[in-house]
């Protein structure tokens, strides 16, 4: 990727696909406060690393949204309290000025980088893109990571106990939008005593809340990094996201979202789900490439139809399947892809003018070639609103084979534009976004 210019007028083409846009910031801010009671912050990297990763690392809880305050959500229903998964990485400023929160996507978790105990072989899902020196250098800030309002790693969800004591909730949960989360979200950030974050990052789901967060809270973030993401989700993905759902709402295990107390619940339907959205996440050339029409035994057909796995495509989305049932809740999956289908920042907010018309955040909005889920057409939409508007917003179009999952995938390049964007806005000062 030949290096590319975060900030100056108009909107350039540069050499391989990359591309930025900036404009200068306009004025207004709508201040809103929450209710949540800030505290001393508690770092839950435990034990630093010398090979770049931040070590040992913890998952805090904190409950929020206590009775009678509880948490009024868009569907209408109403929620509280609410227990919230974190871990942070860095230490907090004495200014408080050096925060970074991650929004995670659809299946993702609490645990960004490091690892749980010494013995852990798999660190966090952005492991080699948060640390020291990294993408989001930990020597430098303080990054907070927050399993989703509905998820299943420890944030309150349908698998967990619900608020009249009957058992987990499964299918009486709330319903619930990314709206919900982001204002849950907020509530943990007001609780660590933070006003302002640095920068609020995420990709698929994740930039959809990070989209929410600067329409719904614009004078609580300084900037906003929108990865592979949306202003809302194409038919195309919903199309998928139902697929999903259905192969769950099927399975015998399911039992109406009550198989808690099943040793195995819809394992088959969601094992499906899986595979089907994860081709969604990957580009043709890269399943060509990894793939193509090779077969998993031998060099020659079998001619046996319950044979179930004769490609190598096939094993490899199986073993997907597989590994997903070990983590994960069916019941979350379908709240969380219904919320991502809801999400239409136009709609939510009057028009994209009008939810970008608040805050003087700068913006970095990143897609890639091959991304057929968020294609690069969606990010170039909120790119134009944002020039509409006089935001400061850079935008670069990653040339890459590995489809929407490379943002968790190649880290070098996406770390090269992130870097200087956060150093610049980081030198701008607290008191200019």
């Amino acid at each position: 990727m030949q290096e590319v210019p975060l900030s100056g007028p108009g909107v350039r083409d540069c050499h391989n696909r990359d591309r930025t846009a900036s404009a200068d910031k306009a004025h207004g801010l709508a201040r809103r406060r929450g209710v949540i009671e800030p505290m001393a912050i508690e770092m839950s990297t435990t034990n630093p690393a010398d090979d770049g990763s931040v070590g040992v690392v913890e998952t805090q809880t904190v409950t929020l949204f206590e009775p009678p305050a509880t948490l009024t959500l868009a569907g209408g229903g109403r929620l509280g309290p609410v227990t919230v998964a974190y871990e942070t990485y860095g230490t907090l400023s004495p200014e408080r000025d050096n925060a970074i929160f991650i929004c995670h996507a659809l299946t993702g978790d609490a645990h960004a980088a490091g690892v749980h105990d010494s013995s852990d072989e798999k660190p966090g899902w952005w492991d080699d893109f948060v640390g020291p020196g990294k993408g989001l250098d930990t020597d430098r800030y303080y990054v907070i990571c927050a399993n989703v309002l509905g998820g299943c790693q420890g944030t309150t969800g349908p698998g967990t106990t619900s608020s009249d004591g009957d058992g987990p909730w499964g299918l009486r949960f709330p319903f619930l939008t990314v709206d919900d989360i982001v204002r849950v979200h907020a509530g943990l950030v007001e609780h660590l005593g933070i006003s302002r974050l640095l920068a609020v990052i995420g990709g698929s789901l994740g930039g959809m809340q990070v989209l929410e967060w600067a329409a719904r809270f614009p004078d609580r973030l300084r900037s906003a990094i929108v990865l592979a993401s949306g202003a809302k989700l194409a038919a195309r993905g919903i199309a998928f996201n139902a697929i999903g759902r259905r192969a769950i709402l099927v399975d015998p295990g399911f039992n109406d979202g009550n198989y808690y107390d099943q040793d195995e619940g819809p394992r088959f339907g969601l094992a499906l789900a899986r595979m089907v959205a994860h081709i969604t996440y990957l580009s043709e050339d890269s399943i060509e490439l990894k793939f193509g029409r090779r077969l998993q035994q031998g060099d020659s057909f079998a001619y046996d139809l319950t044979r179930e796995t004769e490609f190598q495509v096939e094993s490899y989305l199986h073993y997907q399947g597989k590994r997903f049932v070990e983590r994960f809740d069916a019941n979350s999956y379908l709240f969380l892809t219904r919320a991502m289908d809801y999400f239409d920042l136009a709609s939510t907010h009057g028009s994209l003018t009008r939810a970008f018309a608040q805050t003087e955040a700068r913006f970095l909005v990143t897609s890639y070639s091959t991304d057929w889920l968020f294609p690069s057409s969606q990010g170039r939409e909120v790119v134009r609103t944002l020039l509409d508007v006089g935001r400061d917003v850079t935008f670069v179009e990653f040339d890459s084979v590995y489809g929407h999952d490379a943002f968790l995938i190649e880290h070098a390049q996406l770390a090269g534009v992130v870097v200087p964007f956060l150093e610049q806005t980081f030198a701008r000062g607290t008191n200019v976004p």
